[in-house]
C-alpha cells in the first residue's frame, strides 16, 4: 500500500486525496492551519455560502478509511519536504497560490494598499489577516477586471442585514457596519468585452440595497460586437450596458466600471492615498497607454489582479509563471504538484478535481510501494519536536463550536485566532 503526505488541504488537495485513495492509498492531508479547505473557508466569498457546499465532499474524503487530517503542522518549519521524502513513498504540494502578485507601480507598499489575498481573509477570518488594519471612508478603488473584484466590491458595498446570512468574519462584519465608504471605482486596463467578470457575479451588483453599479455609455460603442462573445461574456456585457443605462436610484454607494484605465502610481495624500490613472486604449486586444493621465483620491486600494505560489526550500520553482516546476504534475521522483502549485491560478475550484485524478493516476502508475513509514514516523517526528498536532476530530470540534456561537442566521461565526482554537481543544 502507498503512503501519500499531501501538502495543502483546499480543492486541489481533497480532490487529490479523494483519487488517491480510490486506488487503495493511505493518505495524509498536512495543513499549517488547524482548519481545512483552504480557497472554500478563507478565500470563497462568505455570502456564497452554495460554493461552500462542496466541503460535504471533502468531509467524506477526511473521514474515509486511509486518510488521515494533520492540522497545524507547517512544512518548511515543523518539518521539511526532504524529511517527508524518507517518510512517503510520494509527496504532492497541493499548496495553492496563497500571495497577491505585484501590482508593479510605485507607491504600493504604502499603508491602505491591501492586496486581494489580504482583504479577502481580512473579511474570511484567516488568521494571517485578522488584526489587518483596513481604512473604509471615501472612496475605494479595487483594481481589477475579475470575479475577485466583484467579491470585493459586493462585500463592501452590503448592508449589514445583506451579509446577516455569511459566514464573514465578525471583525470584518463591525468594521463594514462602522464604514463610511461612498464610492467604490472597478478599475481595469481593457474594456467591458474582454472583463473576466461572470454573469451571475455581475447580476448580483443590481439588487444591493444602498449601492448602485454604474458604467459609461461611451465604454459600449457597438451593440453588434456583442454577438462575437461567447454567451457568458454577452450576458455580463448586458448587465454592464442596463447599469449604464440606468436611472440613478438615490443610493448612498455608488460602484463605478472604470474601464480602460490602468494604475501608474500611488502616493500618500489627505484622503490617505492619491492614484494616479492612465486612460488606455485597445491594440487589437492589448490595452496601451494614451499618456492621458487623472486622479482618485481613496482611502484603500485593493489590488485584484491574481495570485503565485510560494516556493519551498528544495523544490525547483518557475517564479515568472509562480508555480513550482513540474512536467504534467510530475517535479521530480516521488515529488508531485497539483492545482493551482502545478499549472498557476487559473481555472474554477472543479478544475482541481481533473488535476487531482491525473496526479493520482501517475503516482498510482509509476510509484512503487517501498515500506516507508509513512503516518507513524511523521507523528513520532512531530511529537519529539513537541508540535500540536490538530486531526480532524480537533477540527469537528472547531467546527461545532463556531457554528454553535453563531448568532441565527449566520451559519458559523468563525474563530480567527490560532491560539485561540488550540486553546478550545486542549
Amino acid at each position: 500500500m502507498l503512503s501519500i503526505a499531501i501538502i495543502g488541504s483546499g480543492p486541489a488537495g481533497f480532490y487529490t486525496a479523494e483519487a488517491l485513495l480510490k486506488t487503495g492509498a493511505q493518505v495524509d492531508i498536512i495543513d499549517r492551519l488547524p482548519t481545512p479547505f483552504g480557497l472554500i473557508r478563507a478565500g470563497v466569498a462568505p455570502d456564497h455560502q452554495s460554493i461552500k457546499a462542496v466541503v460535504k465532499r471533502y468531509d467524506a474524503t477526511a473521514r474515509a478509511a486511509g486518510a488521515a487530517f494533520v492540522g497545524n503542522v507547517e512544512v518548511g518549519r515543523d518539518v521539511t519536504i526532504a524529511e517527508l521524502e524518507t517518510l512517503y513513498d510520494a509527496v504532492v504540494l497541493a499548496t495553492g497560490a496563497p500571495a497577491d502578485r505585484a501590482l508593479g507601480v510605485p507607491g504600493e507598499t504604502l499603508p491602505g494598499v491591501i492586496g486581494s489575498a489580504a482583504f479577502v481573509g481580512w473579511y474570511n477570518g484567516h488568521p494571517d489577516f485578522a488584526d489587518l488594519q483596513v481604512p473604509l471612508t471615501g472612496a475605494v478603488a479595487v483594481i481589477g477586471n475579475g470575479n475577485v473584484a466583484v467579491d470585493v466590491a459586493r462585500i463592501l458595498a452590503k448592508t449589514p442585514d445583506e451579509l446577516a446570512t455569511s459566514d464573514i468574519a465578525g471583525h470584518a462584519a463591525a468594521a463594514l457596519a462602522r464604514a463610511s465608504v461612498r464610492d467604490i471605482h472597478i478599475i481595469g486596463r481593457r474594456g467591458p468585452h474582454q472583463a473576466s467578470f461572470t454573469p451571475k457575479e455581475m447580476g448580483e451588483l443590481g439588487h444591493l440595497g444602498q449601492a448602485q453599479p454604474r458604467a459609461r455609455h461611451d465604454h459600449f460603442p457597438h451593440t453588434d460586437a456583442d454577438a462575437a462573445l461567447d454567451p457568458g461574456l454577452r450576458k455580463t456585457v448586458g448587465h454592464l450596458r442596463s447599469f449604464a443605462a440606468a436611472d440613478h436610484a438615490g443610493k448612498p454607494l455608488t460602484i463605478h466600471f472604470e474601464f480602460f484605465n490602468r494604475p501608474v502610481l500611488i502616493e500618500p495624500a489627505a484622503a490617505g492615498l492619491r492614484l494616479t490613472l492612465e486612460r488606455t486604449r485597445l491594440d487589437g486586444t492589448r490595452a496601451v497607454g494614451t499618456g492621458e493621465t487623472w486622479t482618485l483620491d481613496c482611502s484603500l486600494i485593493v489590488p485584484c489582479i491574481g495570485y503565485r505560489t510560494l516556493g519551498l526550500e528544495g523544490v525547483p520553482f518557475d517564479a515568472g509563471a509562480g508555480r513550482f516546476e513540474n512536467d504534467a504534475g510530475r517535479i521530480a521522483p516521488g515529488l508531485y504538484a497539483a492545482g493551482w502549485a502545478a499549472r498557476g491560478p487559473t481555472g474554477t475550484i472543479g478544475t482541481n478535481r481533473a488535476d487531482g485524478i491525473a496526479v493520482a493516476d501517475r503516482i498510482a502508475g509509476e510509484v512503487v510501494p517501498a515500506g516507508k513509514a509513512g503516518r507513524d514516523g511523521l507523528m513520532a517526528l512531530l511529537g519529539e519536536r513537541g508540535v500540536r498536532v490538530v486531526d480532524y476530530a480537533g477540527w469537528q470540534a472547531i467546527d461545532a463550536h463556531e457554528v454553535a456561537r453563531a448568532a441565527a442566521p449566520a451559519p458559523r461565526d468563525k474563530i480567527v485566532r490560532v491560539d485561540e482554537m488550540l486553546a478550545l481543544l486542549a
